[in-house]
């Protein structure tokens, strides 16, 4: 079990002992000191993409996670855009494009990863019959819309670099974990 899986688990477990029989909370406590370690938005990422759409969850909304989250990336989406210079934001009205583009990337970079999945094969890749499916060739992401030209392609850099923070947290945290379990057993 990968630790994204486990942090799921822990994330929907309804007992959080933590004892010689029950490790959940490992997962919970590794995906924190993750973030302490990195960029900070980890496990708030995994939260929002993978736990607050359980089916358990009747009486929970994941809204205030993903406010939260839009937000962040938001900020973020504006600090990378301003230190790359992606506009020249010399006069008030240039820093206002800006800020309007900046959010935009930063909201649909933010869905696309959320939800990337082809509509026509629901991500799989294949059709009913088994065939590659013809609108996403196979690879089950859905291509991204509403942007074109400069705005696509910063979208696109953006959707790799939440990847890329998702990937490098849940890696910090399995290596913690795996640290936790040896402790365990010791």
């Amino acid at each position: 079990m990968g630790f994204a899986d486990r942090y799921l688990h822990a994330v929907n477990s309804s007992d959080l002992r933590d004892d010689e029989h029950h490790h959940a909370t490992d997962a919970l406590c590794a995906a924190a000191l993750a973030d302490v370690t990195g960029a900070g938005l980890g496990s708030l990422l995994s939260r929002v993409k993978y736990a607050d759409g359980t089916q358990h969850k009747l009486f929970e909304s994941g809204s205030a996670n993903l406010a939260s989250l839009l937000r962040i990336w938001t900020e973020r989406v504006i600090q990378k855009g301003r230190e790359r210079k992606w506009l020249k934001e010399n006069t008030a009205w240039d820093a206002d494009s800006a800020q309007k583009l900046y959010r935009r990337i930063a909201e649909r970079s933010l869905a696309h990863w959320l939800d990337g999945k082809c509509a026509a094969c629901s991500g799989s890749g294949n059709t009913l019959d088994r065939r590659i499916c013809v609108t996403c060739k196979g690879t089950g992401k859905a291509e991204i819309t509403g942007a074109g030209g400069f705005e696509l392609e910063k979208v696109k850099d953006m959707v790799s670099e939440l990847e890329g923070l998702l990937q490098s947290h849940n890696a910090r945290a399995a290596g913690m974990l795996r640290g936790a379990s040896h402790t365990h057993r010791d």
